[in-house]
């Protein structure tokens, strides 16, 4: 039985979340990855996140990314470990990580007690995390924790993101959720990325759209005006309820005090990082 508050590590790792995801936006990324010889947006983002597991094919990434289209990936890889390698971009990835939160937060503040304490709890939280079945936590656990507060909570922020992605790949697989109609379904929840980021960053086509969509009304789960039917939001929110039961680890072990001022301190360095222009405007939602 969870000792937990229900939902208190769903609320932890949408506030810690954030923190992770940055760096993907960010244009010191793609200005580290540049310098590498890498410039397709694409190929930077698959390169980047990847580079953990090593130089590996379109295959893993497809299978451990879920929702991109495989035609996509393998238009990147393996040719991006030709121009750079995994090691080369994961360095590239850690200095564009503190240089965007160096940007975001301001020098002062990386360096202030609130990231160090944010740090220590999410690193602890992290010891909860288990390998078996998590192939991109896995992959990312193998690497060492920076010394530096802000860079070991943004890595700390990593495994938990990715512990928690790749149990809801399993709860997504159970639930006959193609990636496509994955994507469909959390977009109708209004808390997913809008229709014109996915079919702009994901490869998948207007037709496919349509086509994902179709089926989801077949199933009960869209209505014909593409939103949530009862069935629908039933099924989302079981997903999220299962995916919490399988990342429950982390914050069972960093207990419900710690989860609490975990939550506190990521939500308040998720503002300031989402008031400094962290995110792209309009990538959320319905629209």
């Amino acid at each position: 039985m969870s000792t937990l508050p229900a939902r208190a590590g769903r609320r932890c790792h949408h506030a810690v979340n954030p923190f992770h995801s940055t760096v993907y936006f960010s244009p010191d990324l793609r200005e580290e990855m540049a310098a590498l010889g890498v410039t397709d947006p694409d190929a930077v983002y698959f390169a980047s996140r990847a580079a953990a597991f090593g130089a590996v094919g379109p295959g893993t990434v497809t299978a451990t990314f879920f929702n991109f289209r495989h035609d996509l990936v393998a238009r990147h890889l393996p040719a991006v470990w030709e121009v750079a390698t995994p090691a080369q971009v994961l360095d590239a990835r850690l200095r564009a990580a503190d240089r965007t939160l160096r940007r975001l937060l301001g020098e002062e503040a990386v360096a202030a007690p609130d990231v160090a304490e944010a740090a220590e709890l999410a690193l602890r939280a992290a010891e909860g995390c288990a390998r078996p079945g998590r192939p991109l936590y896995a992959a990312h656990a193998d690497l060492p924790a920076p010394a530096e507060p802000h860079l070991a909570y943004w890595h700390a922020a990593t495994l938990l993101r990715e512990h928690r992605g790749d149990a809801h790949l399993a709860a997504l697989l159970d639930a006959e959720l193609d990636p496509l109609e994955a994507l469909i379904s959390h977009t109708a929840t209004g808390f997913g990325m809008a229709p014109k980021w996915v079919l702009g960053t994901r490869g998948w086509t207007q037709q496919e759209w349509d086509e994902a969509s179709a089926r989801l009304v077949a199933r009960g789960i869209l209505d014909q005006e593409g939103s949530l039917t009862e069935q629908g939001s039933a099924l989302r929110a079981e997903l999220e309820e299962r995916t919490d039961r399988l990342d429950a680890g982390p914050y069972e072990h960093l207990g419900a005090e710690g989860t609490l001022r975990l939550t506190e301190l990521a939500k308040d360095l998720f503002g300031r990082i989402f008031a400094a222009g962290a995110f792209p405007a309009g990538m959320l939602g319905r629209g």
